[in-house]
């Protein structure tokens, strides 16, 4: 029984991101332990990494599914700025359905694109990427407002954007949401659906599994989770600007990568890509407080993602040569 565990362990899916986790732990405490280990600085790791979160646990259903979304920066933007200027005229409860009903529609356009007329995810979320931006652009004319000052003390507002027992409170909601949708991946017939398509989707489909209904989903809920990411963002910080969320998908793709997801789909997980997310927004944190110039950050995130993936390519063999 021991072995199992053990074997278990070792092959799992968050192996990778639990040890790199570890060792930045390790390397950070010796080079800076008074930067690092301080109130502050966790906190502010925690609600950015719960920020980024969101948008990588996302793509992580997506990849598992043996699909990728590049649009999500954009989408993360969209619904941020749509919150902030639809407020005006909807109010704060309306305006925050108009922009996760926005948002749901991206992705299921997106994933209609993928599904009905066989295009590759990755063209078509790229060239979502640069359609959602644009509409940003033409939109706002490149001048986003700000919240008034009654939406900024709405309840609705301070529920996304305020402080629950001293932290804040995005990061309540991404353990929420990591909660209910590794459940949902685990336990439930959707969740093997999901794993099954990624992995064999033939094989799927001949025991019945309606793999188009199941990538169709992943997309929606990668827009809606990055939908909700940005409306949090402007909750938490009102003050906004078009280019809110450029950037953010590669972000987002290299800490799912990091946190365990296989590109070619059927293998990730959920609390892998969390991981996989910290330990790049704690890399980025601790090199602006060291002064490193930001050239390092992006070097350091290309190795390690290049590193993670030989490493869950090295891990998926060994399960698949074991069973």
């Amino acid at each position: 029984m021991t072995n199992i565990y053990l074997r278990r362990l070792l092959t799992g899916q968050s192996l990778g991101s639990v040890i790199g986790v570890s060792a930045m732990l390790v390397l950070f405490t010796l080079i800076d332990f008074n930067g690092w280990w301080n109130t502050n600085s966790l906190a502010n790791v925690l609600q950015f990494s719960a920020i980024l979160g969101l948008l990588s646990m996302g793509l992580a259903l997506v990849i598992i599914a043996r699909e990728i979304d590049l649009s999500v920066g954009s989408v993360y933007g969209l619904a941020g700025v749509s919150f902030v200027t639809l407020e005006p005229v909807l109010g704060v409860p309306m305006s925050f359905i108009a922009a996760m009903a926005l948002a749901a529609l991206i992705g299921l356009l997106q994933g209609l694109a993928v599904v009905r007329l066989k295009l590759p995810s990755m063209i078509v979320t790229l060239g979502g990427l640069f359609s959602v931006r644009g509409v940003i652009y033409v939109w706002t004319g490149g001048t986003v407002s700000t919240f008034s000052a009654d939406a900024r003390t709405h309840w609705l507002t301070q529920m996304f954007g305020g402080h629950l027992l001293g932290l804040p409170a995005v990061i309540w909601w991404t353990v929420l949401v990591a909660v209910l949708l590794s459940v949902m991946l685990l336990l439930t017939r959707f969740g093997n659906h999901l794993l099954a398509t990624g992995g064999q989707q033939d094989s799927a489909e001949s025991r019945g599994v309606r793999t188009d209904h199941v990538k169709l989903a992943t997309f929606v809920l990668c827009s809606m989770l990055a939908g909700l990411s940005g409306i949090i963002t402007l909750c938490d910080n009102p003050q906004t600007h078009v280019t809110l969320g450029e950037l953010m998908e590669l972000e987002a793709i290299a800490a799912a990568v990091i946190g365990g997801c296989l590109l070619t789909g059927g293998r990730g997980s959920l609390i892998g890509a969390l991981l996989g997310t910290f330990i790049v927004v704690s890399v980025r944190y601790e090199l602006i407080a060291l002064g490193a110039p930001s050239s390092w950050y992006m070097t350091f995130v290309g190795a390690v993602l290049i590193a993670a993936v030989i490493f869950n390519q090295y891990l998926a063999n060994k399960v698949n040569r074991s069973l």
